[in-house]
């Protein structure tokens, strides 16, 4: 895989140095500081249409990329060909900084695509002489997306500023890691009630794998469903953040527990449901 569809979006803001970050499904934004992200005008790029790429990275200092193809997108076209002519276009252009975002361990596992991929872009990053920062995210849950991205976000804008940063490679983790279990039994204990869960077994996911891997249409299925064997192993997506958070400069009480994030959400949205009822005529309300 080590060898050489995303639209992107970019917006004008303010003065100074400017950075671009490409995330969600290879949407992309410019912007000169953390409150300036996502205001002022658009142009598109598509990584895969690598000669969109050059107008939208004119004037910037640095790129963020945390860009990754649609489930319906083949994983190789925009998470290696397309980052492949993003990474080049950045060096010609010579743009100063280059961060990308990688997956922990993904070094650890050649048999998941996307993990493959991802290590490959790691090396093809620092072979190519970019001035860059590689972070490693651990694995979240999609439900709690919001939470976290705000403490990756905040350590990502304070790593751009270190400059003693440059060229490594970082993880980041929150205070604990955390089952799918252990989860729902917090929710469960927030909301006062028990949760309706539904339970796929990983043995269900290995079989629909294989048999997904026998057809070309299904090919990029059996590439996803590929990290089921790194959920029925033993590897614990979580790293002490200590040496972290010294070379930052961060406080880890600033960075904000799963717990305090839940219990803030759950009392205002029990305060919301409970202000609904006593306008309702309903005497039930179910979440």
């Amino acid at each position: 895989m080590c060898s050489g569809g995303s639209k992107s979006s970019t917006g004008d803001a303010g003065e100074g140095d400017e950075h671009i970050s490409s995330g969600g499904h290879g949407d992309t934004w410019k912007a000169d500081s953390e409150e300036g992200i996502g205001r002022g005008l658009r142009r598109q790029a598509d990584l895969n249409k690598p000669e969109t790429i050059p107008a939208t990275l004119v004037g910037v200092h640095t790129v963020i990329d945390c860009a990754t193809g649609r489930p319906e997108e083949p994983i190789k076209t925009v998470d290696w060909e397309g980052k492949v002519a993003l990474i080049q276009c950045a060096k010609a252009m010579g743009i100063q900084k280059f961060v990308f975002f990688s997956i922990h361990n993904c070094d650890k596992h050649p048999e998941v695509p996307l993990m493959e991929i991802k290590y490959c872009t790691e090396k093809f990053i620092k072979d190519l002489g970019l001035n860059h920062i590689i972070i490693r995210l651990c694995g979240f849950m999609q439900g709690l997306i919001g939470h976290l991205l705000q403490d990756v976000a905040r350590l990502t804008f304070i790593a751009l500023r270190n400059e003693k940063v440059n060229g490594k490679l970082l993880t980041f983790a929150g205070p604990r890691a955390w089952t799918t279990q252990e989860v729902i039994t917090l929710c469960e204990r927030l909301a006062g009630q028990d949760a309706n869960v539904t339970t796929v077994p990983v043995s269900v996911l290995r079989v629909t794998r294989q048999v997904t891997r026998l057809f070309e249409w299904t090919s990029d299925v059996a590439d996803r469903l590929a990290f089921s064997e790194v959920l029925s192993s033993d590897t614990v997506f979580s790293v002490p953040m200590s040496e972290t958070y010294g070379l930052l400069g961060v406080d880890a009480k600033d960075v904000v527990t799963l717990e305090k994030y839940l219990q803030d959400y759950f009392t205002n949205i029990l305060k919301k449901l409970k202000d609904m009822k006593a306008q309702s005529k309903q005497s039930d309300i179910y979440f």
